[in-house]
This record gives structure tokens, sequence and C-alpha cells, in this order.
């Protein structure tokens, strides 16, 4: 399978694949006739890769993590430090994230209640 033909059967840019080339971790990628050809390795490699990112990972992030991977023999703990670190830092998002929500809230209830008195107020007035 050609970069291009990688690129559109599973929606992964263009530039990653060129990163992943960059890299030198292609292992059975070859090149025929000018053009990369990906075997299955490759595109579950690629497929991790696009999980990384999408997990937030950077380039240089997941070019690191790759690199463990295939020296395969003892990496485990490191790749796990990352995930770890990556979670942590998710899971921090999240909190500050519920903390922006819970002020969104408090500034739409007080306009709702603003508006509520106004109303109140009218009917008051009005009989």
């Amino acid at each position: 399978m050609t970069i291009k033909e990688a690129s559109e059967r599973y929606n992964i840019p263009m530039e990653i694949l060129w990163e992943y080339e960059g890299w030198g971790l292609c292992g059975a990628v070859k090149k025929v006739m000018g053009a990369w050809q990906y075997d299955d390795t490759d595109l579950e490699r690629l497929s991790l890769i696009m999980t990384l990112h999408d997990i937030g990972f950077g380039i240089a992030e997941i070019e690191t993590y790759m690199r463990l991977l295939l020296e395969q023999e003892g990496t485990e703990p490191q790749r796990m430090r990352m995930l770890n670190q990556k979670r942590e830092c998710t899971l921090d998002e999240i909190h500050f994230r519920e903390k922006q929500l819970e002020r969104l809230d408090y500034l739409r209830y007080h306009i709702r209640r603003q508006q509520e008195e106004k109303q109140h107020a009218k009917r008051r007035y009005s009989t």
C-alpha cells in the first residue's frame, strides 16, 4: 500500500506518515518504484501512532514512545510512565474544565434569577 493509499484508507494525515518515515521506524516499509509500501505491521504501528496523537501526545513524545516500543525488552516501565503522565495531565485538564463549567453555570444562574425577578416585578406592578 502506498503512502497516499494509507492516508486515504485510514484517514491518517500525510504529515504524520512523513514523520513516521522520517523516524526510520518503518521496519518493513520498502520503496517500490519510488513509492513507499506499507505492510500490516506498519499499519498497526500507524494505528498506535494515531491513538497516541489522539490522546494528546506531541510528535516528539510519539517518536520517543515508538522507539521504546520497538526496543521491546525492558521499556514497559518507561512507556507506562509516559502514559501515566499523560493521564495525569488529562485529569488535571478535566478538573480545570469542570471548574470552568461550575463558574459558567453560576453566571447563567444569576442571569436567570435576574430575569425571573424582573418578570415577577412586572407582574406585581401590572396588577
